[in-house]
């Protein structure tokens, strides 16, 4: 609650016009040295090595390459079959024709359950 004082300055300030308004915020600045001014929030420099570490833990969508079949092509294909829904005509040419976007947007969680399938029979993958 206000105390009579500050209601009356209220109303009596309600009253100004734009142009006296800006004259009693001006006046006021310079008699208590104060600025009307929003303040400016100042960003405090971050090494670049936390500033890709905090990015790369924002992340949430990874897109998911095989970029190496391993000496069993058999397996990895079996393995890319079970994770995506490709006939097994479509695994074989994925697998043949290396590196192939296994998903171009999968969540966090999805996209290290693919990788470690993958990799689990021996192929590379990368998630970027």
């Amino acid at each position: 609650m206000s105390s009579t004082k500050v209601t009356g300055l209220i109303e009596e300030i309600s009253k100004l016009t734009v142009v006296e308004l800006a004259e009693l915020v001006k006046s006021l600045e310079d008699t208590f040295g104060v600025s009307a001014a929003a303040p400016v929030a100042v960003a405090a420099p971050v090494a670049a090595g936390a500033a890709e570490g905090a990015a790369a833990e924002e992340k949430t969508e990874f897109k998911v390459t095989l970029k190496d079949v391993g000496s069993e092509k058999i397996k990895v294909i079996k393995a890319l079959r079970s994770i995506t829904s490709l006939s097994l005509g479509d695994a074989k040419a994925a697998v043949e024709g290396v590196p192939y976007v296994v998903a171009e947007t999968a969540p966090k969680e999805e996209a290290q359950k693919m990788k470690a399938a993958l990799e689990e029979v021996g192929a590379k993958v990368d998630l970027s």
